[in-house]
């Protein structure tokens, strides 16, 4: 389903709610993802910088820096994060474990592994991980902190600036050393491509680490078959993950794109530069794609949900993603066999779409 609708800035927009629509949206390139430096509201320094990341580039910039990216940010790379993802996974749960009062399992847990993770990844210091926490956090607000942002994002650039710095200087085996590293028949990444990619890792591969997180649990807590089913079927887990990203997408809107020229899309015509916004929530609820579209079915096996987009900008980091998922899963069943909810849970669903608080107790004490 297409339909015209009015943003809350008064202009209007075309909202694609279809998952077979939705998807044609997601691969159209008349359908443009570049966005217009008025458009971000940023100072003249920080749009450079922000103009540059992939997710607001078209091809043949798009197919470049993708090329080179991927280059570094390797299968074999995030594979060989297993370990280190389980380790920073079990100090969390140790730290939480004695605690006999219900906790919040966001706050402790599902919000501290993917920083920890994407921080370990890009090389930043632990002492700097509680200020990229506040930041990622203002970041993904959307227009409830929208007056903090250009700060937050100087601040950002700065600290990035100087960590890369730091690594051209002094690199190492992390990513971020990876990526200045990177070369292709003579091609590399500029300065501000280099600040915008890692933008980019901090903010998208944090915050919707925490949401895929976040639903999973909630969704096995919330009906208690499901959590025992799941640690009786640990083999189910795989499927289990692509099933909570589809029932309950990490994101709940894909970001900006304009059309380029007239086009028709799930039977309406859309003129030339109008403003399209997918809903990736609501195409993966699609009945006419998906049977049962909602109820979460762990078990189901065909499953081309849109969570991490489709198209030449599928998400970069799904792999990332789903380790997390199935390392942070596994351990909480394993250590906490009966965990229950303890509380009101907090949801969000603007353009990210998750759990901000989810009270449980530990041992079902």
């Amino acid at each position: 389903m297409t339909q015209e609708i009015t943003l809350p800035d008064g202009t209007t927009a075309w909202l694609v709610t279809g998952y077979e629509e939705a998807r044609q949206a997601l691969a159209d390139r008349r359908i443009s993802k570049v966005v217009k430096a008025e458009e971000l509201g940023l100072t003249p320094e920080l749009t450079r910088s922000m103009l540059r990341m992939m997710m607001f580039l078209d091809p043949p910039d798009h197919t470049r820096l993708r090329r080179l990216v991927s280059a570094a940010f390797t299968t074999r790379r995030v594979e060989a994060m297993r370990p280190r993802v389980e380790q920073l996974t079990a100090d969390l749960l140790d730290a939480v474990e004695p605690v006999r009062t219900p906790v919040d399992l966001i706050e402790s847990f599902a919000y501290p592994l993917p920083l920890q993770v994407i921080c370990e990844l890009l090389g930043v210091a632990a002492e700097d991980r509680v200020e990229f926490r506040e930041w990622s956090a203002i970041v993904a607000a959307g227009p409830a902190r929208q007056h903090e942002l250009p700060g937050a994002l100087a601040r950002v650039q700065k600290r990035i600036e100087h960590l890369l710095a730091e690594r051209s200087a002094h690199p190492g085996d992390d990513l971020l050393s990876g990526l200045l590293a990177v070369r292709e028949e003579g091609d590399r990444l500029s300065a501000d491509e280099l600040t915008s990619m890692v933008f980019m890792l901090l903010i998208a591969g944090h915050e919707t680490t925490v949401n895929l997180i976040g639903n999973s649990v909630f969704v096995l807590l919330e009906d208690r078959d499901r959590w025992d089913r799941l640690r009786a079927e640990p083999g189910l887990l795989p499927t289990a993950i692509e099933e909570f990203i589809r029932y309950e997408s990490p994101v709940a809107n894909a970001t900006h794109r304009r059309t380029t020229e007239a086009l028709e899309l799930g039977g309406r015509e859309i003129p030339a530069g109008a403003r399209v916004v997918v809903s990736l929530a609501r195409a993966n609820r699609d009945g006419d794609r998906f049977e049962d579209a909602d109820e979460p079915r762990m078990d189901r096996a065909q499953n081309p949900h849109l969570g991490f987009g489709h198209g030449i900008h599928y998400c970069l980091g799904a792999p990332l993603a789903r380790l997390q998922g199935e390392v942070a899963l596994t351990a909480l069943m394993a250590r906490f066999p009966r965990m229950e909810p303890a509380g009101e849970v907090g949801r969000r669903s603007d353009f990210q779409c998750g759990v901000t608080k989810l009270p449980v107790r530990l041992h079902g004490q």
